[in-house]
């Protein structure tokens, strides 16, 4: 065991990257439900999601029996621009907390998309250029997944139509200039152009959008345009698969030290960033070989694990996507448009709705306000601007850190730091001005959006 002080940032060397994807479904004893065809309910099979997904990405989708799958070298050489990603020894928070536990994060910002969601972006351009495809189409939501999609279509020559939740278009423009600067068509959903966007448009004038919305507009042109495909930053299993880089790194950058978290935090919209950072220590727990205490940070303005049912439901609002089972708010719930810090999406990862509801994971929602008040705080202690998603994972690994004061624990928390937020400052501007309230759901608005869920026997 390696006795000198742990530094500030722990790389791997370019030799010691994954060079698999880890696919925690395969460990799982009790697999997630399969998707369903909303028309039959019957489980989806292949041919029926390859009208909608890149042929490898269907198989990757579908395999929950393979625990390791190859990176293709061209991903691994991509990769290589921006990854190893640093885990960083927050010790002058520490300092400033007071706090007798070790804090660490995994940096994901180190690229130009600004967010970890070019890890599975650049994974599914490569299916799609590989298949012969001319292009893709997909929705973004604070912009991260359509920034990071961008990138990776331009990087294969492919063609990039973006439908960014409406509210986010109209308050982070130079998000969505960095996608035009890499040759992304962007349209601000629900739009005109799509027969979807014009039907939830006319039920929800006015509407500031959603993720749901996106994706049924996303779906619609794909599936209408020849030679495109629909591709997806979140909540998949196949995004899960890819994401996992980032676990893999932090588990093999700890082990370098002989350190073992107690505790480990992610944001959670819809579980690209939190599975991905939990794979390899969730796959220890399955295997019966280690335990952690892991935590879903999600917004109380959008709380689908903490207030949601585990139930069938629309991965859309335009209710023309599978149908998965998944802890949700129901495919017709749209977020505040005074929520400004991300993870919009009704509901949560399929394979992690099922870790949850086993009992293998917790979870806990935020206001907003607390959340952008970690965030000043982190960027003023620790140098860094926060992704406004990140700064939930933020909030608890903070409170976690307080309770260690009190109790006097030397616990070691380990959150994920997804991005920056350096495109989110009309978010921070508000926050600043004192603009920023927190709206949370009733019960009422709740069970409303529930009561559309689909029936199934």
């Amino acid at each position: 065991m390696k006795t000198e002080k742990i530094p500030y940032k722990i790389y791997l060397e370019e030799s010691e990257m994954p060079k698999s994807w880890y696919n925690m479904r395969a460990d799982m004893k009790k697999k997630p439900a399969p998707l369903l065809n909303p028309a039959t309910k019957e489980p989806m099979k292949a041919e029926e999601l390859g009208a909608v997904f890149c042929d490898e990405l269907v198989a990757q989708e579908l395999d929950d029996k393979t625990p390791y799958i190859e990176i293709p070298e061209e991903i691994r050489n991509f990769y290589k621009m921006y990854r190893p990603s640093p885990l960083v020894r927050a010790y002058c928070l520490e300092e400033k907390l007071g706090t007798p536990a070790k804090i660490y994060y995994k940096f994901e910002g180190n690229n130009t998309s600004g967010s970890h969601k070019l890890n599975s972006a650049i994974a599914q351009a490569y299916y799609a250029k590989k298949q012969g495809l001319k292009g893709v189409t997909t929705e973004t939501g604070a912009g991260q997944w359509g920034t990071a999609l961008s990138m990776a279509c331009s990087y294969f020559g492919l063609d990039c139509k973006v439908f960014m939740v409406k509210c986010s278009y109209e308050q982070k423009p130079f998000r969505r200039e960095v996608m035009r600067t890499y040759g992304a068509s962007v349209t601000p959903s629900p739009s005109e152009t799509t027969n979807v966007g014009r039907k939830i448009l006319a039920e929800h004038p006015g509407t500031t959008g959603s993720l749901g919305c996106a994706i049924s507009e996303a779906v619609e042109v794909a599936v209408g345009s020849d030679g495109y495909r629909y591709v997806l930053g979140s909540v998949l299993n196949q995004v899960l698969l890819h994401q996992s880089v980032i676990g893999l790194e932090t588990k093999a950058a700890l082990d370098k030290y002989s350190i073992k978290p107690d505790i480990i935090i992610g944001c959670a919209g819809g579980g690209s960033n939190l599975g991905g950072l939990i794979s390899p220590f969730m796959g220890e727990k399955l295997r019966g070989e280690a335990d952690y205490r892991i935590i879903a940070v999600e917004p109380a303005s959008c709380p689908s694990l903490t207030r949601g049912v585990y139930a069938y439901d629309f991965c859309d609002t335009g209710m023309v996507c599978p149908l998965a089972k998944m802890y949700t708010l129901g495919s017709d719930f749209i977020p505040s448009a005074n929520h400004a810090g991300g993870l919009r999406y009704h509901g949560m990862s399929s394979t992690l709705s099922e870790l949850y509801d086993q009992g293998l994971m917790e979870a806990t929602s935020v206001k907003q306000t607390d959340v952008f008040e970690a965030a000043e705080y982190f960027a003023r202690v620790e140098g860094i601007l926060p992704a406004p998603e990140s700064s939930h994972a933020i909030r608890v690994a903070i409170d976690e850190a307080l309770k260690c004061k009190e109790t006097g624990e030397e616990k070691t928390i380990v959150f994920g730091l997804t991005g920056t937020g350096y495109f989110d400052m009309v978010a921070y501007e508000k926050f600043h001005d004192g603009e920023m309230s927190d709206t949370i759901p009733t019960d009422e608005e709740l069970a409303a959006a529930r009561a559309k869920l689909p029936k199934i026997d």
